[in-house]
């Protein structure tokens, strides 16, 4: 099984700012991915020619769709995106804005595998580093994750978290480990020169990851500010 994470930034180039949606359905067709978490995702925007991209990206991979609206802009939205080659039993949004700061959620799903349930958490965090361990702390806290305890877990996005911090601090309390490392090979941001390793996954449970990597063509630099990365695994039986 497959994943992909992205933040596609509207599908705006990082270096060319030109909105071409085209190249960010290109890069992940290119994948092959059977679930695919995309944040910064535009539905009805301005800068985005209007284009309504929860519906346009679904009906294109003909997946089922999960889309969590976070931010308005002018008459539109724009947030995070699940998009599912499997069937998704359960789902569930929790807001994690802290105060005035920037609206900001996370998506969690069960998503019906063909090796059993998934849980499957998505999320765009903030840029404040405590804001973050704030919303961090109430994710892993709140009943509805809680909830899927029994399941296997993981937990992909864009964490905004350049001292990973995150890692040793909140997510090893909950018996999380981090597959996104080294940071040096997992660095997306920026694109076209990556420094940071700000795109993570995280996972608990029979979760068996066998290669996780960032995807460096051409095509992906030119496409979003960051760098998706790929995640081949498969749920295997908790001992």
């Amino acid at each position: 099984m497959r994943l992909l994470s992205w933040n596609i930034h509207k599908g705006i180039g990082g270096r060319d700012r030109r909105y071409a949606l085209g190249r960010i359905i290109d890069c992940v067709e290119a994948e092959n991915p059977d679930l695919i978490c995309l944040q910064e995702v535009d539905r009805l925007v301005h800068r985005s020619r209007h284009d309504d991209q929860p519906r346009l990206l679904s009906r294109y991979f003909r997946c089922h769709s999960v889309f969590q609206p976070n931010v308005h802009v002018g008459s539109g939205t724009y947030g995070n995106l699940v998009l599912s080659r499997w069937p998704v039993v359960s789902r569930h949004r929790i807001s994690l804005r802290q105060g005035a700061r920037k609206p900001r959620g996370a998506q969690l799903l069960l998503v019906e595998s063909p090796e059993g349930l998934l849980h499957l958490v998505h999320t765009h965090l903030g840029l404040a580093e405590r804001e973050r361990r704030w919303q961090v702390g109430r994710m892993l806290g709140h009943y509805l994750f809680r909830s899927a305890d029994p399941h296997p877990t993981l937990i992909v996005g864009d964490f905004n978290d350049w001292r990973n911090v995150l890692d040793r601090d909140a997510f090893a309390a909950e018996g999380f480990r981090q597959i996104t490392t080294p940071l040096s090979r997992f660095r997306t941001f920026p694109a076209w020169m990556p420094m940071g390793a700000l795109d993570k996954a995280f996972v608990r449970g029979s979760v068996e990851v066998r290669t996780a990597r960032v995807v460096r063509t051409s095509l992906a630099k030119t496409a979003s500010d960051h760098l998706p990365f790929v995640i081949d695994f498969h749920l295997g039986t908790e001992q």
